[in-house]
């Protein structure tokens, strides 16, 4: 083994042991080791009471006593082993296949990512969208979040989510059915199914797509890890969309986290007295965006030229007139008839205009002949509203 080969290693080494000696998020950890490096805060952390030649200061003494405890306990090779066990490897800073948005985060980016899965990690975050909401969503919840997943995954877009119940589970199910690409990002060790309900579908992530998370192998979930693996989520993809939050919800952190980091942010709008919209809506009055599918999701997130489809009506057969023949039509009136000259007074033209309009919209269908007159061709009320461009 080269030298240099052996520094990455042993760095590699020291970053996987410290994913289980900071907790995700730690910016006090983050600026350690930004400035000694992870092998060697781990020597300080793991050595002798009182040779950490003062550096590691900002903490309490008791404080420093548990990352201490910790750092004692490690075993990274045996945790390397692990995830090799099921499918996987460590990615951490300094790797091709670190995923260089997640230094945006500063000294609260991850230590180091345990992945699941066989897909690149950096290239698939590089087109990846997240798509976050409530665990006890609604049926229509549900419904919008695997569409979403589904309509991004057919255009080639990765849709990442936190594999919890609700819109996270029906946001992966609807790419995995679309045959397209999904990231689940834990809040626990990738070789821990949690929630224990979605054992299957993170096992089908794991095998069509990854599987990451900041804990090692067999550490179990806590509600902080919860909330600070969403700056994960945010920080990964170019852009988050929320599907049904309440005013207190764990989707809006990653809402506003993406909104700090310079990143897209939407929100798929529900009923006005819907509690599970609430936050949602809340989002949509500051900097969200609304969105009601893929494309326009795309539109906000993707290249020059994704552009939505332009959204407008049916075209009725009343909008495909030309100006002129439009206003004499809507100089007759809607029951009886009119003679040339009162349609050309009422459509304010000259009477040779008014009644060489008048044949043409006779040739369409749209008029008849009655007498010395003409009328509106009588048709079914709805069909007739639509001729006259009616409402």
């Amino acid at each position: 083994m080269s030298v240099r080969a052996a520094v990455l290693d042993a760095e590699r080494r020291a970053r996987a042991a410290l994913t289980r000696v900071l907790e995700p998020g730690d910016e006090r950890g983050g600026r350690w080791l930004r400035e000694l490096g992870a092998v060697e805060l781990l020597r300080r952390l793991s050595g002798p009471k009182g040779r950490d030649g003062g550096v590691l200061g900002g903490v309490t003494a008791a404080r420093l006593a548990g990352y201490r405890l910790r750092a004692a306990g490690v075993e990274p090779d045996r945790d390397l082993a692990a995830v090799e066990a099921v499918g996987g490897r460590f990615v951490c800073p300094g790797d091709g296949e670190w995923p260089s948005q997640l230094d945006d985060l500063g000294d609260a980016r991850p230590v180091g990512l345990w992945v699941r899965g066989v897909p690149d990690l950096r290239l698939w975050a590089l087109r990846s969208v997240a798509v976050v909401g409530a665990r006890a969503c609604t049926p229509y919840g549900a419904h919008m979040a695997g569409t979403l997943g589904a309509g991004l995954a057919e255009r080639g877009w990765v849709v990442v989510s936190g594999a919890a119940f609700g819109v996270d589970g029906a946001a992966h199910r609807g790419a995995l059915g679309a045959g397209g690409a999904t990231l689940a990002v834990l809040a626990c060790g990738v070789d821990v199914a949690y929630p224990r309900g979605h054992t299957e579908l993170i096992g089908r992530i794991a095998e069509q797509g990854l599987v990451i998370g900041e804990l090692p192998p067999a550490e179990h979930p806590t509600r902080s890890r919860f909330i600070l693996r969403n700056r994960v989520i945010a920080a990964l993809t170019r852009g988050t969309v929320v599907v049904e939050a309440e005013y207190r919800s764990g989707s809006l952190v990653t809402a506003r986290s993406a909104q700090r980091l310079g990143r897209s942010t939407m929100g798929v709008p529900g009923p006005a007295t819907s509690g599970l919209s609430a936050g949602v809506h809340e989002l949509l009055r500051g900097e969200g965006v609304l969105v009601t599918d893929a494309a326009e999701v795309i539109e906000l997130v993707g290249e020059i030229g994704d552009l939505a489809p332009v959204r407008r009506g049916p075209v009725l057969p009343r909008d495909l007139l030309d100006p002129a023949s439009a206003r004499v039509l809507d100089a007759l009136p809607r029951t009886g008839g009119m003679d040339g000259r009162a349609v050309a007074r009422a459509a304010g033209t000259s009477t040779d205009e008014a009644l060489g309009r008048l044949y043409e919209l006779h040739s369409l269908g749209f008029v008849e002949r009655e007498s010395d007159g003409w009328r509106l061709t009588p048709v079914p009320t709805h069909n007739g509203d639509a001729r006259r461009g009616g409402t």
